[in-house]
Order: structure tokens, then C-alpha cells, then sequence
């Protein structure tokens, strides 16, 4: 098979996963940002993530050289458009995300599919005023890009099967096992179940239920036991069936939080430009060590995840094209 070269726009956290990722897998990259500085950090990070190929996952030992030859860092849009696919990993901001459309999109062919990473945009707004707007489509990674199986791939209301299809057969030929998300709902699947949970974490700690350790121990300790080999309808199967669940719930759902509003202590949180390990402030303290530290031990627990499901629930082999 030809080689193929993907493009990627933005090379923050994700995007430079999503490029170590893509280069593991043989493809050719050619990766935009604008700063040299971004540059520089993104070729760091897939240098370890590439290294972390080779000595978690199995990758041959000559990926670690190899690898340099297929990636094209450029700062500037137009060598884009040599891109079979584009994967745009701008700023979380609707302005920002069409301002780079733009931008670009007339320099791929009109079949070429625009892929958003986004965790929360509808793609139907983001194909509002596209010339093309089928080959737009969500193409939601999770951090670290180049170790989790996690991928969301999201239609827009005017998506093509063309451009999704594409997506899909991209997402499984690295690695990943795709969630098809057939209609566009903000945030799509695991961030609508993610925000409703922290939502009711909030709501337990503003009533002074338990403190935020005691919260985060009983999530860790019930949730983390299931919630990495089955979902939670899996779950409810498990663990005595719908109408055990039907009985509970009825008479938990009218306690729990509707709040539509952003409020108590996170809001505070927020005011005071908590930024979680990034700036040590969160709903923990942390030292540069301590953030360190907890970094370390998720990237691991990463891959410790990624070979039990590889050992309960091997991936299918992609189809060849």
C-alpha cells in the first residue's frame, strides 16, 4: 500500500499525540503551527511517545529513527494541501476552528475529509458556511493519543458516508476502536456521561456530603473497578439487571442536580484561575513534583488499561482498502 500523508492542524497536547500516533503507524505527517517554540516542544513529546511505542507496545526498534523522515513540520497552511486527510486540532473555539477553515479550505480537494478534534462543539455549526460541507466531520482523541484505543467519530448533519467512512477506516488502521456517534449532540457521548457525573461531584461536595478525597475515593474505588472492562449498561447487567436499577433510581433521580449554571465551588475555583496541575491550583494542590508525579502514574495506567483490553478484547484487524 502507498504510503499516505495525513495532515494536522495545531500541535498542542492532542495534536502532537495524535502526531506520534499517526507516525507509529507508518503515515506520513505533515504537522502546522505557526510558533517555532510549538515546533519544538511537539517533536520532544513524540520522540518519548515513539519511544513508548517501541518499548510498551512492541513497535520495531527502527521506528525510533525512521520516523523523522515521514514527519513535515511547516508553519505555514499551504503544504496542507497535499493531505489525503486533515485532522484539525485548533483551539476549543467555534471563531477560531472557522477562521482556520478559511484558511485551508481551499487548498485540499474538495474530497479530502476535515476531521475536528473537538470534546464538545457540534460539528453541524462547524460545517455552517463551508464550501464542502460533507467531508466535515468530529474526530474526538483522548489523551495520550499514541497508547488509548478511545476515539469518538462524530457526524455532522450534512457528513457524507464518503468522509465517515474514511474516518472509521482511518481510526482502525491505528489502532483505534471506534464510537460512531450517528447524531451530532454536544459533546457527544463520553462528555455528556463525563460532565452529568462531575456535575452531581459538585452538587455532593457543595451539600457537604464528603470532602473532595472522600469523592474522588468512592469513584476510584467503584467506578474505576468497572468502568475500564464494560459501560455502564454492561454494568447494570452485571450487577442485578434493569429492573433493579428501574427500582433504585426511582427514588434517586429527583435528588440529584438539574443545575443549568456553572455555580459554588467550582465557580470560585474558576475565578481564581485554577488550572488543575497546569498552574498547581485545582481541587488539589500540587508542587512541580506532585504534578509530575500524578502525570506519570496516568500515562502509565494508560497503557496498563490498553493491555488488559488488548487481552480481553483484542481489536479486529482493519480491512484493507
Amino acid at each position: 500500500m502507498a504510503q499516505r500523508t495525513i495532515g494536522i492542524a495545531g500541535l498542542g497536547l492532542l495534536g502532537r499525540g495524535i502526531a506520534a500516533c499517526l507516525l507509529g503507524h507508518g503515515f506520513r505527517v505533515i504537522a502546522f503551527t505557526r510558533q517555532e517554540s510549538t515546533h519544538a516542544e511537539a517533536r520532544k513529546y513524540i520522540e518519548r511517545a515513539i519511544e513508548d511505542l517501541i518499548q510498551r507496545a512492541g513497535f520495531p526498534a527502527s521506528l525510533a529513527q525512521e520516523w523523522h523522515e515521514r514527519f513535515v513540520p511547516v508553519r505555514s497552511c499551504e503544504p496542507l494541501g497535499q493531505c489525503e486527510f486533515l485532522i484539525e486540532s485548533v483551539v476549543e473555539d467555534l471563531a477560531a476552528k472557522h477562521a482556520f477553515y478559511d484558511e485551508i479550505e481551499s487548498l485540499l480537494a474538495p474530497e479530502v475529509p476535515i476531521a475536528s478534534n473537538t470534546s464538545a462543539l457540534p460539528i453541524t455549526r462547524l460545517q455552517q458556511g463551508r464550501k464542502h460541507p460533507q467531508r466535515f466531520l468530529g474526530m474526538h482523541w483522548a489523551e495520550p493519543a499514541h497508547a488509548t484505543r478511545f476515539m469518538e467519530i462524530i457526524r455532522g448533519e450534512q457528513t457524507s458516508d464518503a468522509a465517515f467512512e474514511a474516518a472509521v477506516s482511518l481510526a482502525r488502521s491505528i489502532g483505534k476502536e471506534p464510537s460512531l456517534v450517528l447524531k451530532d449532540v454536544p459533546a457527544f457521548i463520553v462528555n455528556r456521561l463525563g460532565y452529568a457525573m462531575y456535575r452531581e461531584a459538585m452538587n455532593l461536595l457543595e451539600l457537604g456530603v464528603a470532602d473532595v478525597e472522600t469523592i474522588d475515593r468512592s469513584c476510584r474505588n467503584a467506578l474505576g473497578l468497572w468502568a475500564t472492562m464494560c459501560g455502564p449498561f454492561r454494568w447494570m447487567d452485571l450487577t442485578g439487571g434493569p429492573a433493579l436499577y428501574a427500582k433504585a433510581m426511582a427514588g434517586v433521580l429527583p435528588t440529584l442536580s438539574n443545575a443549568t449554571e456553572i455555580r459554588g465551588p467550582l465557580k470560585a475555583l474558576v475565578d481564581a484561575d485554577a488550572r488543575g496541575i497546569a498552574n498547581g491550583r485545582g481541587f488539589y494542590t500540587y508542587d512541580e513534583q506532585e504534578a509530575r508525579r500524578w502525570e506519570e502514574l496516568f500515562r502509565e495506567h494508560a497503557w496498563t488499561v490498553r493491555a488488559l483490553l488488548n487481552k480481553y478484547f483484542p481489536l479486529e484487524p482493519p480491512k484493507t482498502p
